[in-house]
């Protein structure tokens, strides 16, 4: 099965390359128009997976990620609509110049040519990836948790007729609907016709890609994010962005996990962020030197075990820890952290410099939440995943990250002497 759904990709891939921004730009738009008008098909088919995932014991956390509805499915089409008005990357000229041979040569971007992404819970990946693959020029081949096998073939099957409407192969976004664990193995070795891998879940999925792919292999979206608030920071705008970056949507990978504060505003900022926290219905879990200032507030507060620290808790809970200095929380970060995301507050230009200069995380923010970290936030349109990894992306990959490029030569009967 597999191998068919290879040959049936890199078909459409070549297909796919020679579009014009303005036919990719309309089977997007057609996508859109479908995953509205076919929306109680879609959501029927989400509805019975999120019944069965309830019965199997999934969280709260994943059942809010797996979960659709009317106002998230117009989201995640207007975010296919974004991608339309987004600068199409493929063929644009890197740089190039004439040398002294006589050959001018130019670095020109084109599509990879097939994407393939392996996901858990996350229904809206599904058009995200096919979107974003489209409009470069790429075929894509998916394979979502068995959670959403129904949600993710409805969704395909809606992005497949818009793809044969506009006389595209249906191949060009495919989806692997049995949930048989056997076929993530056998798709890691499909070098053949999938030139590039992302897998967008756990830290036991990204460790079996590194692992066993022969695929190049693009890891990240694992977030144990930090916020670091330091002597000099205001307390009513930092609790603000606490709050934020915590409850906003606490089952994503750029929700913060970890607050470090500084031991010189502990006694007076751990009771006001207390109050906040019982306010936002956040659980604390607190070191030994956090414990009673915490506890003299009225938020519910633990004591953290060591293994919390690398923990993606993915709902209201958040470490507390207090910490000497930068030097302090910028080493905590560097021993628990995920290269994510990680945030200072200040108002000392030169600590704000130094977090910024000394923590390696692929999004580093001076008082802002976490949060933004995301392809839509930074302009990016729908992302296709949050690269923690340093080659060839970083960060929120949009369309520039599913490119390559290509040196193009040009000669007047040029010979190299």
């Amino acid at each position: 099965m597999l191998e068919q759904m290879g040959i049936a990709a890199k078909a459409a891939s070549y297909k796919l390359a020679l579009l014009s921004s303005r036919e990719k730009n309309r089977v997007l738009e057609k996508i859109a128009d479908y995953l509205e008008a076919q929306s109680d098909e879609i959501i029927l088919a989400n509805e019975q997976d999120v019944l069965e995932a309830r019965r199997n014991g999934l969280s709260e956390a994943l059942l809010d990620r797996l979960a659709l509805t009317t106002a998230r499915l117009k989201a995640i089409a207007d975010d296919v609509r974004q991608v339309c008005k987004l600068a199409d990357p493929v063929g644009q000229v890197i740089d190039g110049g004439l040398l002294d041979s006589g050959l001018r040569i130019e670095r020109r971007r084109v599509p990879l040519g097939v994407i393939g992404v392996i996901y858990e819970a996350r229904p809206n990946v599904t058009v995200d990836v096919a979107s974003l693959c489209l409009k470069t020029g790429n075929a894509a081949i998916l394979r979502g948790g068995k959670e959403t096998w129904r949600t993710n073939a409805a969704t395909v099957k809606v992005i497949q007729q818009a793809l044969e409407e506009c006389g595209l192969p249906a191949g060009a976004v495919q989806a692997i609907e049995s949930p048989d664990r056997a076929l993530v193995n056998e798709m890691l070795k499909m070098d053949k016709y999938i030139d590039m891998l992302i897998p967008r879940g756990g830290a036991g999925l990204h460790k079996l890609c590194r692992e066993q792919s022969t695929i190049p292999v693009i890891t990240g979206g694992i977030g144990v994010c930090h916020i670091f608030v330091d002597n000099t920071a205001e307390f009513a705008p930092a609790l603000k962005i606490i709050v934020n970056a915590k409850t906003q949507r606490p089952s994503t990978c750029n929700t913060v996990e970890t607050l470090l504060v500084h031991q010189d505003i502990a006694d007076t900022f751990l009771p006001a962020l207390s109050k906040q926290m019982a306010e936002s219905g956040v659980t604390l879990h607190a070191d030994a030197r956090s414990l009673t200032a915490l506890q003299s507030g009225p938020a519910v507060v633990v004591p953290v075990k060591a293994e919390e620290y690398d923990n993606e808790f993915l709902s209201l809970d958040l470490n507390v820890k207090i910490v000497a200095d930068l030097d302090d929380a910028i080493a905590h970060i560097r021993e628990h952290g995920t290269q994510h995301s990680d945030a200072i507050l200040t108002r000392t230009l030169s600590n704000a410099n130094r977090f910024v200069n000394e923590v390696d995380s692929s999004a580093v923010y001076v008082n802002a939440s976490t949060r933004f970290t995301d392809g839509g936030q930074f302009g990016l349109g729908a992302e296709v995943a949050v690269s923690t990894q340093k080659l060839h992306a970083r960060g929120p990959m949009g369309l520039e990250a599913l490119t390559t490029y290509k040196w193009i030569g040009f000669g007047d009967d040029t010979i190299r002497a």
